[in-house]
């Protein structure tokens, strides 16, 4: 009985793909017509051809089918086309704002999306008033970046002091306050102690467990230290980020507990009131510059951070004093 005989496995291309056919791969696949996509990159038809013969050599498999008078993606084809689209766009966009900013100064800033959004962002305007020929780039995350490796500048932080920033500037301290909307207070029952705020929703920040000074805005430490501890609301609101706390506080879904130099504005404006005000709590947090080595020395950057002190002073006399 004669032995089976079985088919070779053909070899696994494994060698990463050159990247300097996908465009005319993208051409092809946008125009479905070699000679559309030959004018589209000033080429001969033949040169496009040979490019997307040398792709699919490449690639190990056909990425077209060539009738008479059409061309038709493979499956193959259509895969590749779902990745390199967006990528070649990207990177398109990428080499234009390299370009755009060629030769024009800018300050690149990463910080969280809450004090962006509630203390940095509301002050630029006198910034660039001060300097309009600066452009900023502001990135939010919660990702500490490496200033000594990322073309950012510098960094705004919230921490202890001693939390792994050598260099960090302070800008200013903090203390903790209960804020309401005054429509809220004007409908909901008086607020007189500490124990009345358990008569309203509070609102609280879902997430302590991400980081551990997140504890110190908690519901749970302020009635610990007022002495009432076992109180519970009839409704609880949580979220996960300070300024989305702020924005349902202002929405008089509920009682807040802020971070006094995030609200100072609110407060000021009268678009939020502070209830008992005695009952403040001191953090052990502050917040932080940090400026990038290979930039300290550059005007722009010394012209920002010169600004934010400014600021921050002015910040520290608000949120730093006494409540009245």
């Amino acid at each position: 009985m004669p032995h089976a005989t079985t088919a070779p496995v053909p070899l696994l291309r494994t060698r990463a793909i050159g990247a300097g056919h996908l465009r005319a791969f993208l051409a092809v696949a946008r125009h479905l017509n070699f000679r559309a996509a030959a004018d589209e990159l000033s080429l001969t038809q033949s040169a496009v051809s040979r490019q997307i013969q040398s792709l699919e050599d490449e690639v190990g498999v056909p990425l077209f089918l060539r009738h008479t008078r059409a061309v038709e993606l493979t499956g193959a084809g259509a895969q590749l086309l779902r990745s390199v689209a967006p990528a070649l766009e990207q990177i398109d966009a990428s080499v234009r704002q390299i370009r755009q900013t060629v030769g024009r100064k800018s300050v690149a800033i990463t910080t969280w999306a809450s004090f962006a959004a509630m203390w940095l962002i509301p002050r630029l305007e006198s910034f660039q008033r001060a300097w309009p020929d600066i452009d900023i780039r502001i990135d939010t995350s919660d990702t500490v970046m490496d200033l000594d490796t990322t073309d950012v500048d510098l960094a705004l932080r919230y921490g202890r002091a001693g939390d792994g920033w050598p260099q960090a500037q302070r800008l200013f301290g903090e203390q903790l306050a209960v804020v309401a909307s005054p429509r809220l207070l004007a409908d909901g029952p008086p607020l007189r102690t500490p124990a009345d705020a358990a008569r309203y929703t509070l609102i609280e920040t879902g997430d302590a467990h991400r980081m551990p000074q997140l504890e110190w805005l908690g519901w749970q430490r302020w009635f610990g230290v007022q002495g009432c501890d076992q109180l519970q609301p009839p409704r609880w609101l949580y979220f996960n980020y300070a300024h989305q706390i702020v924005q349902a506080a202002l929405a008089g879904q509920g009682l807040a507990i802020a971070r006094l130099p995030l609200v100072a504005d609110a407060l000021a404006a009268g678009d939020l009131v502070e209830v008992l005000p005695a009952h403040r709590l001191e953090s052990p947090l502050a917040y932080w510059l940090i400026v990038g080595p290979r930039s300290a020395a550059r005007p722009e950057v010394a012209a920002f951070c010169r600004w934010l002190q400014e600021q921050a002073e002015v910040t520290r006399e608000t949120v730093e004093s006494p409540p009245a």
